[in-house]
């Protein structure tokens, strides 16, 4: 019987592409908010926050629900662009 290495190589693409992603969203976003001064500055702070605050399986439960095929902006997505993001690398190329 032959394992299945679909599952760990779209783990690992999707690890390195999102490492990426927010390695350059991240730093961009840090050196931005240390430099500027605006009111809504501690509601910015706070959605960034959210990751660290929120456990990633709670946020992520969330996200699959927003983007499965049964929920709204999945079923916009599919709808508007043929695009079916749960378990799939469609929206990252």
């Amino acid at each position: 019987m032959q394992p299945d290495w679909e599952p760990l190589w779209l783990t690992l693409q999707l690890a390195l592409v999102t490492t990426g992603c927010l390695l350059v969203i991240g730093v961009g976003l840090a050196a931005w908010l240390a430099r500027s001064t605006f009111r809504l500055k501690p509601v910015v702070e706070a959605v960034i926050s959210l990751p660290l605050v929120l456990p990633p399986s709670v946020l992520g439960f969330y996200l699959l629900l927003a983007f499965s095929p049964n929920g709204f902006l999945g079923r916009w997505l599919s709808a508007a662009f043929g695009l079916q993001l749960v378990f799939s690398l469609k929206g990252w190329w």
